[in-house]
């Protein structure tokens, strides 16, 4: 249990600090080419597209008991799975951000951007899950 938490933990520190390393450096990028500038906030659905990959993969990927698993046995512990899953991707992705971003742009009345937004980033986040999981079973399968 305790190993379970640190696993979590652990995974959630990584996810997070990528998350703000990456919303940084989209945001200066975006900051130094004004002809990038309607690409503002974009970086948070490219962060969860990417990280609804990641988790569509581990998806894919089979738990194994590695206290009984066979070297040959393809597939994660509950462990890694916990935190890559759990931590990684929890704190990497953000629903809360997305959210808001949505109803600072509905207050601004920008409501065509802000349905593209909801729609690039559940579509975008379902397709890529979707590729991930079968990237991820098609792998293991060779």
């Amino acid at each position: 249990m305790i190993a379970d938490m640190a696993a979590v933990g652990a995974g959630a520190v990584a996810g997070a600090i990528s998350r703000y390393q990456l919303g940084n450096i989209a945001t200066r990028i975006i900051a130094e080419d004004k002809r990038l500038s309607h690409l503002t906030g974009w970086h948070t659905a490219a962060i969860n597209i990417f990280g609804s990959f990641i988790l569509g993969s581990l998806a894919g990927i089979p738990t194994i008991d590695t206290s009984t698993a066979k070297q040959e046995v393809r597939g994660i512990s509950q462990r890694v799975r916990l935190m890559a899953g759990v931590g990684f991707c929890g704190s990497f992705t953000t629903f809360s951000t997305f959210s808001v971003d949505i109803l600072n742009m509905l207050n601004s009345g920008k409501f065509v951007r802000a349905m593209t937004y909801a729609a690039a980033n559940n579509v975008g986040g379902i397709a890529a899950a979707f590729a991930g999981f079968n990237m991820a079973k098609r792998m293991i399968k060779k």
